[in-house]
């Protein structure tokens, strides 16, 4: 088993990577030198288009000018990519075999020309080369639960390096840009209360909140004198919401129960769920807006935050395993606009009332985040992150930033209603 050789890098250098905790970014995949040859054409042929400048080492280049992306081992780079496409680019990036001094705005550029990077003839026989997704990331209940564990119990203090004091870890809605972090909770609160006042949440409403985070919405909502009901399957994310509920005088209003979306019981007058449906998968989306439907009473009001991707890139990869899915969110799957109303339509008695798109606003939380991110690096090695993990989150945030400048990605608010318990 091989290890990479110390690159710079924007976490500093890269040195050695872990093989046992990280095994297909310390051991590049073989590759013929055909393959590999061929791969190389294939790229640099899609870059010379892109307004982007390509630097590889030992000489040559490519591209349209632009952002600089600087390849540092273009063997592995071109082997990585030709043995396993997108999830191959960014293992190399967590490698420290490329890097960008503007890491978002060379994402930015490959998120815009997402459709196309890919030539057509080798689009077409997707289904023979792109990796499918494990049979074991499938969000059935128990599969749910693991999924949901290996992101969101990594560690509270991790997300508390780059969070804010809401510890709200989703979109923000802000007054104006560029944003600033000493407003960035503001904008948080701005966000819930936008999400709570679709739903109608007041005194006495009997709330079911479907995915907790770390639990500033039921904390909100019970200090309009809400009774919250909130679910997550999250262990870490449960007992430091509970704790953040005591604090804030709210326990006897709050309950945050270990449950599965399909676990929950009775009806309530408001529903509410931030960006859940992402981890919910395709397979599941009927279930899911059911649940909605089944647990909301008649008259009630639903108030859904979920980011979105263009519907025919959603058809062409939703059965594709991606970098994210392999490194960030396993399981996951963003829908489309259409997905949703269409699932809404033909599975529930649900009607969308009204939507609002604000995806300019997710890049600056990203923005806001990935900037915190890198700023306390060192307090995310002292919590015993490696520098694989670090580059690893660094692209994270930088490629979800990206999608959202490009367009790529939206974000959405959703408001359901339920004006009569007949079909």
């Amino acid at each position: 088993m091989t290890t990479v050789e110390p690159r710079c890098s924007t976490d500093g250098p890269v040195g050695a990577v872990d093989p046992a905790r990280w095994p297909d970014v310390a051991a590049p995949p073989a590759s013929s030198p055909l393959r590999t040859a061929v791969t190389a054409a294939v790229v640099r042929r899609a870059l010379e288009r892109l307004p982007l400048r390509v630097r590889f080492a030992g000489g040559g280049t490519a591209g349209a000018g632009g952002p600089l992306l600087e390849v540092h081992d273009p063997r592995r780079f071109h082997g990585r990519i030709g043995a396993h496409g997108l999830i191959g680019f960014g293992e190399s990036y967590m490698a420290g075999e490329w890097d960008a001094p503007d890491l978002v705005g060379v994402l930015t550029v490959l998120a815009a020309h997402a459709a196309d990077l890919v030539p057509a003839p080798l689009q077409r026989m997707r289904g023979l080369w792109a990796q499918r997704q494990p049979a074991a990331q499938r969000n059935t209940p128990e599969g749910s639960r693991t999924n949901i564990s290996r992101h969101y119990d990594l560690s509270n203090d991790l997300f508390g390096v780059f969070l804010d004091d809401t510890l709200t870890y989703s979109s923000a809605v802000f007054r104006g840009f560029p944003a600033d972090q000493d407003l960035l909770a503001a904008a948080q609160h701005r966000k819930i209360d936008r999400l709570l006042d679709l739903a109608g949440v007041a005194e006495g409403t009997r709330l079911l909140e479907i995915g907790t985070g770390w639990g500033e919405l039921a904390i909100r909502a019970a200090a309009r004198g809400a009774r919250v009901t909130s679910l997550t399957l999250s262990r870490e994310q449960r007992a430091l919401a509970l704790e953040r509920a005591r604090a804030a005088g709210a326990a006897d209003r709050v309950d945050v129960a270990l449950c599965d979306y399909r676990e929950a019981r009775g009806t309530y007058d408001a529903v509410v769920s931030v960006e859940m449906i992402e981890a919910v998968g395709a397979e599941f989306w009927p279930v899911y807006f059911r649940t909605l439907d089944e647990r909301l009473a008649p008259g009630g009001r639903a108030a859904l935050q979920a980011i979105t991707m263009p519907h025919d890139r959603m058809l062409a990869s939703r059965d594709t395993h991606t970098w994210i899915q392999k490194y960030v969110f396993p399981g996951g799957l963003l829908p489309s606009v259409e997905a949703v109303a269409e699932t809404v339509r033909d599975h529930t008695r649900l009607t969308v009332a009204r939507r609002d798109a604000f995806g300019a606003h997710y890049a600056e939380t990203l923005r806001l985040w990935r900037e915190r991110f890198t700023e306390r690096a060192d307090d995310v090695a002292a919590l015993g992150f490696d520098a694989t993990f670090r580059r690893l989150w660094t692209f994270y945030l930088a490629y979800s930033e990206a999608g959202f400048r490009s367009g790529y990605l939206d974000v959405q608010q959703y408001l359901f209603t339920k004006e009569d318990s007949a079909r």
